[in-house]
């Protein structure tokens, strides 16, 4: 992780494309996910690397295929200077050598093009939620520490019914993953973002397929209340 955010802030983002109109999308994609800011866009090596030595962000979304460098030397060279900026790959290049290099060099997550608003959210909505996961610090359980990987292994429900979003369902199944105990819907609806009745209707499915556990507990009151828990390996 980079720079330090607090509470409600922002998360920076760089838009790294050599296609002038692709680089205009990937940013109106990243600004509509909420809690991230696109500050800038660049279409080669040069520009990128010139602007985050002038500003750090927290993340550069990064093409592969560039005119002067290709996108894994952009990494390597961030890294020689010492900058800890995060970097999602977002390029047409799929060839297995240059996703194992950049998971090697520290890429945290790799979109391969073309890829809809929906994939693309996904992916942002995984690593923003890394990001609260581990602004605690601190020292983690092996629990802890399969939750922080698990965070970013982003897997959609197959067969979602229709009018259910693969993204909503993701989402939750973030929060459960990154929780430190049973949640109610309430809470999970908060931490996601989303509205109690949305979250209701998306765990009674997910409880349906057998993602979810169900349990009670009783408060003061007497009155019982919903508690659910990821059951499914991330």
């Amino acid at each position: 992780m980079t720079r330090s955010t607090g509470p409600g802030a922002p998360i920076d983002v760089l838009v790294v494309d050599d296609d002038v109109r692709v680089a205009d999308i990937n940013a109106a994609y990243a600004a509509k996910v909420p809690g991230f800011r696109v500050v800038a866009k660049a279409h080669s090596a040069a520009q990128a690397l010139a602007y985050l030595a002038e500003r750090p962000v927290d993340l550069v979304l990064l093409d592969h295929y560039l005119p002067d460098e290709n996108g894994l030397a952009v990494v390597r060279e961030l890294r020689r200077l010492g900058h800890h900026t995060d970097v999602i790959m977002v390029t047409a290049a799929r060839d297995v050598a240059t996703v194992q290099a950049a998971m090697r060099q520290g890429a945290l997550q790799y979109l391969v093009k073309p890829f809809t608003f929906a994939g693309l959210r996904a992916k942002l909505e995984a690593y923003a939620l890394l990001r609260r996961t581990l602004d605690g610090g601190g020292e983690a359980e092996q629990a802890e520490v399969d939750r922080f990987f698990g965070a970013l292994s982003v897997t959609t429900e197959p067969d979602l019914p229709k009018g259910h979003s693969p993204t909503t369902a993701e989402l939750l199944r973030q929060v459960l993953l990154s929780a430190e105990g049973p949640l109610s819907a309430q809470r999970i609806a908060e931490r996601a973002g989303v509205s109690r009745q949305t979250a209701q209707r998306y765990l009674k499915l997910l409880e349906r397929v057998g993602r979810v556990r169900l349990g009670l507990r009783y408060g003061e009151t007497g009155r019982p209340e919903h508690q659910y828990t990821w059951t499914a390996g991330p």
